[in-house]
């Protein structure tokens, strides 16, 4: 079973993408209660543009136990996919059970936004990618602004007026 895993990724890492989901729909029928291969049977079919058929195998890993690593893909994958879908809430409900799982991982915080966005809540996606930016970045530019980029991450539909007396 583990020669047949390692097959399927590296099939997968050289681009073979349609053998990889062919030998990962073969191991999930021998081996239906391994959460690893249903995950990477899940991600065989989303580089597919399959999405709607990744959702299951993504949802039936998460629920068999997956290692850390691979729950941290696998809800960053299954969160992106049912944002692509236009299942939003699905796809909140997924990133926000992220970010409180890894909160040090940007790149769902950056999917979230995302979902934000399509959520018509542009004002918390703006300041989240904001956030992500300014604690990522190692422009010294931007560095330079981040305590004011910081301040108004926030506070975007605020105007500022000064009385000149």
């Amino acid at each position: 079973m583990e020669l047949n895993l390692e097959n399927g990724i590296k099939l997968r890492k050289n681009g073979k993408q349609e053998e990889s989901n062919e030998l990962f729909k073969k191991l999930v029928k021998e081996f239906p209660d391994n959460a690893s291969i249903t995950y990477h049977c899940a991600w065989s079919f989303d580089l597919l543009g399959e999405e709607s058929k990744a959702v299951p195998f993504y949802e039936n890993a998460i629920n068999l136990g997956l290692s850390s690593e691979e729950l941290e893909g696998a809800i960053l994958k299954l969160g992106s996919t049912y944002r692509t879908l236009g299942e939003y809430q699905k796809s909140e409900n997924t990133f926000v059970r992220g970010i409180d799982l890894f909160p040090n991982n940007k790149a769902i915080q950056v999917f979230y936004a995302m979902t934000l966005y399509n959520l018509k809540n542009q004002e918390k996606a703006m300041e989240l990618l904001i956030k992500v930016l300014i604690n990522t970045t190692n422009d010294e530019e931007i560095i330079s602004y981040k305590k004011a980029i910081d301040f108004y991450s926030d506070k975007l539909d605020e105007v500022w007026k000064w009385i000149v007396k």
